[in-house]
């Protein structure tokens, strides 16, 4: 028997919430649990109801969408949040990943693209829109061509590269172990070596340097 994805919507149009609340419902491992109409009701929704995702605009009245991911991620870790909203830029997307977003998604996305956004980050995985990806793939190999930045990872070994994939990708570290067959110990040593070759200081750092690397698997 599927497990339901239970989800929160947060969006201040009401049209808008009800176009998502009948797509995520006609979905047979979907539910919608609850709504908010802006970013102070999301959390208060997130902290009640303990939704498995919570789909949140940027774009919301008193408290916005970034601030309010920030503010569920703090107070209910367990609370998967994936931003949907009308900006498609590197900025609106790096300011949600800091606030602790493990998805971002363009309003202009299709049906299919967001489902498949909610079933990832509902799974504790990182999702990035392939458009964006792209573009942000796109200026990292641009600077590398013309010079401006050196590429640290080639100093990285294959079980460095494995880890620092699965890592950006959303898995734990006893995740990680048992898909490489290792201790957790020796994840956290490889964890370790490769942030420091990289020049890397924290997961959020891990994860910018493996998007614009192209090692975030926008597809899953």
């Amino acid at each position: 028997m599927t497990t339901e994805i239970r989800i929160v919507l947060a969006e201040d149009h009401a049209v808008v919430r009800s176009a998502l609340r009948l797509l995520l419902d006609a979905e047979a491992d979907m539910t919608v649990v609850g709504e908010a109409e802006n970013g102070l009701e999301a959390v208060a929704r997130a902290s009640h109801l303990q939704p498995d995702v919570i789909l949140m605009d940027i774009a919301m009245p008193g408290l916005g969408g970034i601030e309010a991911a920030r503010q569920v991620v703090r107070h209910c870790p367990q609370v998967n949040v994936l931003i949907l909203t009308m900006y498609d830029d590197p900025e609106h997307f790096f300011r949600s990943l800091e606030a602790g977003a493990l998805g971002y998604v363009p309003k202009s996305a299709s049906e299919q693209e967001l489902l498949r956004a909610v079933r990832t980050v509902a799974r504790g995985q990182s999702y990035l829109y392939p458009s964006l990806a792209t573009a942000l793939v796109s200026d990292y190999l641009e600077l590398v061509r013309q010079g401006e930045r050196s590429d640290p990872y080639e100093r990285l070994t294959e079980r460095e590269r494995e880890t620092l994939s699965l890592i950006a990708a959303g898995f734990s570290n006893r995740e990680i172990a048992d898909r490489l067959c290792i201790s957790v110990h020796t994840v956290h040593n490889h964890r370790a070596r490769l942030m420091e070759k990289l020049g890397l200081h924290d997961r959020l750092e891990l994860l910018k340097y493996a998007i614009r690397r192209g090692l975030v698997d926008v597809e899953p």
